[in-house]
């Protein structure tokens, strides 16, 4: 994600949605002021959650585009969980 997406509880909030859709991934900070991440799930709960990171976010980030590198299908999840790294 880039825009406002660092200092505003960014990736706290992603983790919520993340965990309420219940998908699995990670969230982190890059040291380019923006966000990165991966998110495992059914195919319905990470298109919310892509809307969600695109165009909500936590209530003081602006988002100014989303960037998404690689969908695909998955066998089994990668990840057992959600989580939050400290930075890329």
């Amino acid at each position: 994600m880039f825009g406002r997406v660092q200092g505003v509880y960014f990736r706290a909030s992603a983790f919520d949605k993340a965990i309420e859709l219940g998908l699995k991934g990670f969230v982190m900070n890059t040291d380019r002021d923006t966000v990165v991440g991966i998110a495992e799930g059914y195919i319905d709960k990470v298109e919310e959650y892509k809307y969600w990171l695109g165009n909500i976010g936590s209530p003081a980030s602006r988002i100014q585009k989303l960037e998404i590198s690689q969908e695909e299908p998955i066998e089994s999840p990668s990840y057992k969980e959600f989580s939050v790294r400290r930075t890329y």
